[in-house]
């Protein structure tokens, strides 16, 4: 597979406006459709493939549901006008103890769709203002907005639709 820079080694740059949470909210709304549209073109005997002994494609798919419960606590520290926000399980037990590959993938699918419909139904009810609420990302070792951690989200889903993007491209040769 291609190199890429792993996501804990990620930096970001949050130096754009607050009003941009509706354009980031649509890319968030959309990463169900885009999981549905990767993970339902292969068979389960491709999907449920570790190169590596790195999860697969329907694993890197479920982690995306998986890591939504953390989103979801950290959006109540953000209303709750919390300093600091939790901070992620970098070992991600919560994706390796889900056992995504012995689930179909419409399953896998159906947990990214209720998770992440259920994130964005609650980011639809903010008033504008919220999104400029502040907090400490404690890896990141710096402060984000709500409009900022959305996007943070944003490109986390990128990094594990790419990364699905490459395991299929690796273990079809297409």
């Amino acid at each position: 597979m291609s190199s890429h820079i792993l996501w804990q080694e990620r930096t970001f740059h949050f130096d754009f406006p607050v009003a941009l949470h509706r354009e980031i909210l649509e890319r968030l709304r959309g990463t169900p459709a885009r999981v549905e549209e990767r993970v339902t073109t292969f068979p389960p005997e491709i999907l449920t493939l570790r190169l590596d002994d790195r999860w697969s494609i329907q694993e890197h798919a479920g982690h995306l549901a998986n890591v939504e419960s953390l989103f979801m606590h950290r959006l109540d520290e953000y209303e709750a006008g919390a300093q600091t926000l939790r901070a992620a399980d970098m070992r991600n037990v919560a994706t390796w103890d889900a056992n995504h590959n012995a689930k179909t993938s419409a399953e896998v699918v159906a947990e990214v769709r209720r998770a992440r419909s259920a994130f964005v139904r609650r980011l639809e009810k903010l008033h504008a203002e919220a999104f400029a609420r502040s907090a400490f990302h404690p890896r990141l070792r710096r402060q984000m907005r709500l409009v900022d951690m959305m996007l943070f989200l944003a490109e986390h889903d990128d990094y594990h639709l790419a990364r699905i993007t490459e395991l299929s491209r690796a273990l079809t040769g297409e």
